[in-house]
């Protein structure tokens, strides 16, 4: 029999959870596992203002899930957890399992 996860441990996965409820932080997370990216290259790629994606930044980089690093004037994110990774795609090709026959992780890569 597994023993049950401790309070803090499932407090502070529920937060991240809760983070992770946003379509927009999601996509975010997303994006920035691969590569580092400027807010307003961020902003652009999703077709949102840069104040709202700021502010959604701002509370990744609150919580500690993102990184941040400034050029000048131009901040530029980063998520280099690799189980915060794991955990947003997972969730990601879960829902596609959801929502197709053939969810695309699992169609063949055209060349």
């Amino acid at each position: 029999m597994q023993t049950p996860p401790k309070d803090p441990e499932l407090d502070h996965a529920a937060a991240i959870l809760r983070l992770l409820g946003d379509r927009t932080r999601l996509a975010i997370l997303a994006m920035i596992a691969a590569e580092e990216m400027s807010v307003t290259a961020i902003a652009e790629s999703l077709g949102r203002p840069v104040p709202a994606v700021s502010q959604h930044l701002a509370k990744l980089r609150s919580a500690g899930l993102v990184k941040v690093r400034k050029d000048g004037a131009t901040s530029y994110y980063t998520q280099p957890d690799e189980h915060l990774a794991q955990l947003v795609t997972s969730a990601l090709q879960l829902s596609e399992h959801a929502l197709y026959a053939v969810p695309p992780h699992h169609r063949p890569k055209s060349s």
